[in-house]
């Protein structure tokens, strides 16, 4: 990588954030050039948090470039990219159906599951689209990428609204049944895991048009509530949520996305993979795993 390369990060959400930390603060940064791009109401935003946030990002020399993945064209995103040598896409998929193809379509990318073992027609309808992006990928020649799957963020396994952990009433909900494996990654792990990927020795290995497994993490839902038990000294039960009664709710409610994530990881398929064959496991990158990110982040 050369001292003049030029970055853009697309995002400055959970996972964006701690990916523009990890390569500001990056040792062999050497002078490259780090932007990100932001909604034009981000920058201007006088909401404290927001203001904290970017000044934080400015004094680690990050660029701010105003750009709306949702509301401008796609020739209007293509020249805003142009302009840098690595693209990195942190945007997820809470930006809607339809954005994804759309942001591939001016820049490869792409982070999160096993989307090709997922395969089409997942109770997840977005998915699809992802499958999407990664057929456009692999039809060009034109630009070298790269796809990271990192699983499950390592919170999202503990947040209440995903029902997994109780933490009222000490229960564990496990999803397909107690044997079922899930993988899971800090978005801060994520971060230095991909800024390693960029700015280390390794570039081109990574950026070799296939994806590349990361993980902080792969447990069963059993070893779950163990982990939960060794922290906090409770018994924690344990209750199985079958994939066929969780398709049984989504029949009665088809937008409910709480019923779609408990299938696709009920199923186990596409979202877990073995720590040993993962690419920070083999060039020496530890990542938290889920008992060390519980005992630094849980207050139970």
């Amino acid at each position: 990588m050369s001292t003049n390369t030029k970055i853009l990060v697309i995002g400055a959400g959970e996972l964006g954030s701690q990916v523009l930390l990890a390569l500001a603060r990056h040792p062999q940064r050497n002078g490259a050039t780090i932007a990100v791009l932001i909604r034009p109401a981000s920058i201007t935003s006088t909401h404290p948090e927001k203001v904290e946030q970017l000044d934080v990002l400015r004094n680690l020399n990050v660029q701010l470039i105003p750009g709306d993945i949702v509301k401008d064209p796609e020739e209007h995103l293509s020249h805003i990219f142009r302009g840098y040598d690595t693209i990195i896409g942190c945007t997820g998929l809470t930006a809607g159906s339809g954005t994804q193809l759309t942001l591939a379509r001016a820049v490869p990318w792409q982070f999160g599951a096993d989307y090709d073992i997922i395969g089409r027609g997942s109770a997840q309808d977005l998915f699809d689209e992802q499958l999407d992006v990664r057929d456009l990928l692999r039809a060009q020649s034109q630009t070298k990428w790269a796809i990271i799957s990192t699983g499950m963020f390592t919170s999202f396994l503990f947040e209440p609204s995903f029902g997994v952990v109780n933490f009222k009433d000490d229960t564990v909900l496990a999803l397909g049944s107690l044997d079922t494996k899930v993988t899971v990654t800090s978005p801060e792990n994520i971060g230095k895991i991909t800024a390693e990927s960029v700015l280390g020795s390794r570039f081109d290995e990574v950026f070799s048009n296939k994806p590349i497994f990361i993980a902080g993490d792969t447990l069963t839902y059993a070893q779950l509530a163990q982990l939960l038990e060794r922290i906090t000294g409770r018994k924690f039960t344990t209750h199985v949520r079958t994939v066929e009664a969780a398709r049984a709710d989504l029949a009665r409610d088809p937008n409910n996305i709480l019923f779609k994530y408990q299938i696709i990881f009920g199923e186990g398929r596409g979202v877990a993979w073995e720590l040993s064959e993962t690419w920070n496991r083999k060039v020496g990158i530890h990542a938290q795993t889920a008992e060390e990110w519980s005992r630094l982040h849980l207050t139970v």
